[in-house]
């Protein structure tokens, strides 16, 4: 059987490309890394594609706001073929700076683009007013539908942004998110008791760490995964023995993607 197919893109700025791509092939994906520029002019690399990811860094020094530039070269040279591709089956998933381009094109929360005056979410400076980069506990809600989470699923990840913080147009926007299953990892407190700051590190909306749109194909999320598929690289790996393998926790959400194609 052939391997799922896995595009990482990059473009100037971008800085986790690599890590990405390793994670995908140690989940078992062929994978192509590809710059932003040849997509819009070819639609070869789109060719036998079942994943498309959008890694962290600070794409255009993030000049005009995080993952903005992107967004709006992602929106005017590849809308319609992103579009088409989610439409197709495709799985999309944007990590920190790729997560702020996935909501800045609309994609998400809706899986289409959309016109600023249409766009129901955006991440925004955290509340720290610092840049935060530290380890952060996950856990996804009993009802969750996206493909690379699973239900009550518990995860450490490590964040790395400025601009974390998600923010919904009302209450009404948030309230479909949850009503929906859309919410995919919210943050969490190691001690089980309500996340604060430093264990929500942006002071989302609901502590939404991540979500996806209503198919659960077109998943964002701020914490590095790809950071994560070691189990050597996590800061308490020689106190707690999470479990008997090498993984670290990270390299599930690559598993399952490449699993739901295999």
């Amino acid at each position: 059987m052939a391997k799922p197919r896995a595009l990482v893109i990059r473009t100037a700025g971008t800085n986790c490309d690599q890590e990405t791509k390793y994670a995908f092939e140690l989940a078992g994906a062929e994978t192509e890394l590809t710059h932003v520029n040849w997509l819009a002019v070819s639609d070869a690399p789109f060719a036998n594609c079942q994943i498309l990811a959008l890694p962290g860094g600070f794409t255009y020094g993030d000049d005009v706001g995080a993952g903005k530039v992107l967004a709006v070269e992602l929106t005017h040279s590849l809308g319609g073929r992103l579009e088409q591709f989610i439409h197709g089956g495709g799985l999309v998933i944007g990590i920190c700076n790729g997560f702020q381009a996935l909501v800045k094109t609309g994609l998400l929360p809706g899986a289409r683009i959309q016109g600023p005056a249409e766009r129901q979410l955006t991440l925004t400076h955290n509340d720290s007013g610092k840049f935060e980069a530290r380890w952060v506990r996950l856990r996804a809600p009993h009802d969750v539908k996206c493909v690379f989470a699973e239900p009550d699923e518990e995860l450490d990840l490590p964040v790395a942004h400025g601009e974390g913080k998600l923010v919904a147009r009302n209450r009404e926007v948030l309230r479909k998110l949850v009503e929906n299953g859309q919410v995919v990892y919210r943050y969490a407190s190691p001690r089980g008791d309500a996340p604060i700051y430093p264990d929500d590190p942006n002071g989302s909306l609901d502590n939404i760490a991540g979500i996806s749109d209503k198919s659960g194909r077109v998943f964002g999320l701020m914490p590095h995964p790809e950071r994560h598929v070691s189990r050597f690289q996590h800061p308490r790996w020689t106190r707690e023995r999470r479990n008997d393998q090498c993984e670290g926790e990270g390299l599930r959400l690559f598993r399952r993607a490449v699993a739901y194609f295999s």
